[in-house]
Order: structure tokens, then sequence, then C-alpha cells
């Protein structure tokens, strides 16, 4: 727990609804900022829920309540599986500018540092600067762009793809 009473953790399958909770509320107040719909996630089993924590999942806390999110893809194929891709990213507004974004973003670079992953990598709009600059500053680097990357209500946005390698 830091200072703001705040606590990160690597959720596991029983902690479901927390990361329903946080999941929704980012779709549902940030639409804009993720690739995901809230209607698509909305609709998602309980198993379905559950079966997206196969993937790395790490959720802030303030006490009982989810505050914040990161996720972690891995690529499967073994010859790009010291490769992993940061989703998820959202902490709630209320508590942007007190480096909690940075702290999920350390957790889950340790995480991926842990399970052999060599280059941290994201998608991020080209509309939320930001965004770009928060991973500027977190050592991510921008080595392209999606042109058009994502349809947002009949708009194409251009997808920002940013790297950081990861050294031990």
């Amino acid at each position: 727990m830091d200072e703001s009473g705040t606590t990160i953790r690597h959720v596991r399958a029983d902690e479901v609804e927390a990361f329903r909770r946080i999941r929704l509320e980012a779709l549902r107040t940030e639409p804009s900022l993720f690739a995901s719909r809230y209607e698509d996630w909305e609709a998602l089993s309980l198993e379905e829920w559950r079966n997206r924590l196969n993937e790395p999942v790490f959720i802030a806390f303030q006490g009982d309540e989810p505050v914040g999110i990161t996720g972690l893809l891995r690529q499967r194929s073994s010859k790009m599986a010291h490769r992993a891709t940061i989703i998820m990213v959202y902490v709630r507004r209320s508590l942007r500018g007190t480096g909690l974004a940075g702290k999920l973003l350390s957790a889950v670079a340790d995480h991926a540092r842990d399970i052999g992953i060599l280059q941290l990598e994201l998608f991020v709009s080209a509309e939320n600067p930001a965004a770009i600059r928060f991973y500027q500053r977190e050592g991510f680097s921008e080595i392209g762009r999606i042109p058009g990357g994502v349809l947002e209500e009949g708009r194409e946005i251009d997808d920002v793809m940013m790297a950081r390698r990861l050294v031990s």
C-alpha cells in the first residue's frame, strides 16, 4: 500500500467482479480512449470475464474499490514470445496526476520482466496526446502508426504504436 492508500494486485479469477466493475467503468466513462466498446464487454458472460483473466490483469484498489487497471497480452508464437502488449490502461479521473498510472505500468512491467518479456508494446489513439506524453515519460517510443486503426462513430482515428525495451 502506498501513501494514498492504494494497492496494486495481479488479480485472479476469484476477483472477476472487481475486474468487471473497473473495466466497464473505463469503457463507460472514457469510450474514446479504447478500441473496445462498452456494449461488447457488458454482454460478456461471467465465464467469458473469467477467461479474460487468463492473461495478466493488474488492478489498483483503494480499500476494496477498484480504481485503475492494466493488462498484458503476450505474443503466442514462440519466435515472438519475448514481446507483450500493454492493454486496458485506465485510472479513475479523480486519481489522475497522482502517479497511479505509472505505478500500474511499473507493476505490469515488473511482471513482464519476470516472465521473460524483453519488449513491451502498446497502441494509443493519435487523438490522446496526454497519454502519448505519459508513455514517452515512461520510456516508450513511437515506432509507427496504423492509419485509421480505430473507427469511432464513423471517423477513422490513427493508432500510434509505441514500444519500450525491458532491460534487467
